[in-house]
């Protein structure tokens, strides 16, 4: 196997450390039209999402601002970050187990970067430029009127989508009814949103524009973790070389001594990050599979099987695969199942309302003239069930009484509150100079939440 650093083949074979463009031609074939439907189908998901609302509440949104999440119409604080962790983790397991048994079909089927690029962006380029022969004549020809004319359409567009997509992301931070405050009110009433949307705009413009494979290649840490994670066990987009060579001209029926490879280099063609797949397993190959459809279409029309360029495990091309195993595969899948009931208990076990109980700062018990002992305390309160609900705190010991400062019945929707009141205890019923205490917040007949503080008080004043 050999691990191509700079391949710019789309570009006549050029080895130069300068960065070449990639002119990608356009695939086609069986399994492009399936990643079409995978494609458009997250690209809908992902456009549609931010205006579902479930009870009220955003289907997904990650408020890092206001540090606010909802996730299927639940909403999550920072007091929730444990859940949050284990969210993040499953996604991380569920990434490394398909890279493990997959190999980086993530990149190629399912990450935004690749399917913003190669469904939308590269098909109004094929549109306006041509394919791929033609763009390069295009932008190796003369300035005229007709180049400049396609390049403004192009890039007018590309600007027009960014900003739209910039929308549609900062929908997921701020919430959708925030945006459209945004983009209906006065100007300077949202400076700061109008600037965000301008450089989100600014910076997918510049990445989908101009940076483009730089993002696989060299940018995107996950492309590097490819070497840690992949063994010869895992699955990957691989030429059969030993099928493939030598590399000869041939026609359909025709005897010959050479491979069925006949080194049409359509499958460097059609590579969007510019490599040869038949020099072996690359860290800039994304599992696109455009290259499997441009060769299974070759053998189609000289008579040869197909899968000369397939999936195929590691270990099967290079010869070292001896024994299956998946003890990896299995190892990683009873991790993620071990998170994903983890974060399940969670997440059904999560208390509608978040409570902080402290003493009030610079107090200690205070003795009063009806022959009790008072402790000064405060608490806060943070409403998590997305809608308004009454409450009331009641102490599990019948020796001590409430009694609030500042009455509040009801908290409102996604709203918070802070209490202030005092326990108290008969002079008599003192035992200990301090003693645990329970309190518990309900809410109609439900208790939501519990909470524990100390009381203090000298013990023997009857």
């Amino acid at each position: 196997m050999s691990t191509v650093v700079v391949n710019n083949a789309n570009n006549g074979g050029s080895k130069s450390k300068k960065r070449q463009w990639i002119y990608a031609k356009k695939p086609q074939g069986e399994l492009y039209k399936k990643r079409q439907w995978v494609g458009y189908s997250l690209l809908l998901f992902l456009f549609v999402v931010p205006f579902i609302k479930i009870n009220g509440e955003p289907f997904l949104m990650f408020n890092i601002i206001e540090r606010k999440f909802s996730i299927l119409g639940n909403l999550f604080y920072p007091q929730d970050l444990y859940i949050f962790v284990f969210g993040m983790l499953i996604v991380m397991v569920c990434v490394v187990l398909f890279t493990v048994v997959f190999g980086r079909v993530w990149c190629g089927w399912t990450c935004p970067q690749t399917i913003f690029l190669e469904l939308i962006f590269r098909r109004i380029e094929y549109w306006i430029e041509g394919d791929w022969q033609q763009q390069k004549k295009l932008d190796a020809g003369p300035n005229t009127d007709q180049k400049q004319l396609k390049k403004f359409l192009k890039h007018g567009i590309f600007l027009i989508i960014s900003f739209f997509i910039s929308n549609i992301f900062l929908s997921y931070i701020i919430g959708v009814d925030a945006l459209m405050k945004i983009i209906t009110d006065p100007l300077d009433q949202h400076i700061g949103g109008l600037i965000s949307i301008i450089i989100f705009t600014l910076v997918f413009y510049g990445v989908f524009a101009y940076v483009r494979e730089i993002v696989c290649i060299a940018i995107c840490p996950y492309g590097r973790l490819q070497g840690v994670l992949l063994d010869d066990q895992s699955i990957t987009v691989a030429y059969d070389h030993r099928r493939g060579e030598p590399r000869g001209k041939q026609q359909k029926d025709a005897t010959t001594t050479h491979g069925d490879c006949v080194d049409c280099k359509l499958c460097v063609h059609v590579c969007p990050t510019g490599i040869d797949i038949r020099n072996g397993l690359q860290l800039e190959c994304v599992s696109c599979t455009a290259c499997i459809d441009a060769c299974d279409a070759v053998m189609d029309k000289i008579g040869k099987p197909k899968k000369l360029i397939g999936f195929y495990p590691m270990g099967e091309i290079e010869g070292t695969l001896k024994k299956k195993s998946n003890t990896r595969a299995i190892a990683y899948s009873i991790v993620l199942v071990a998170l994903m009931s983890v974060f399940c208990f969670l997440l059904f076990n999560r208390s509608q309302v978040d409570g902080r109980l402290l003493r009030a700062k610079g107090s200690t018990y205070q003795l009063r003239d009806d022959k009790t002992i008072s402790n000064l305390y405060s608490l806060e309160l943070i409403n998590k069930s997305g809608k308004e609900m009454p409450f009331k705190l009641v102490c599990d010991d019948p020796r001590l009484k409430i009694q609030l400062v500042n009455p509040i019945q009801k908290l409102s929707k996604d709203g918070h509150a802070t209490l202030s009141f005092f326990l108290i205890i008969a002079n008599k019923d003192v035992e200990t100079y301090k003693s645990n205490v329970k309190l518990a917040i309900y809410s109609g007949d439900k208790k939501v939440e519990s909470l524990k503080t100390t009381f203090i008080a000298p013990p023997g004043m009857n």
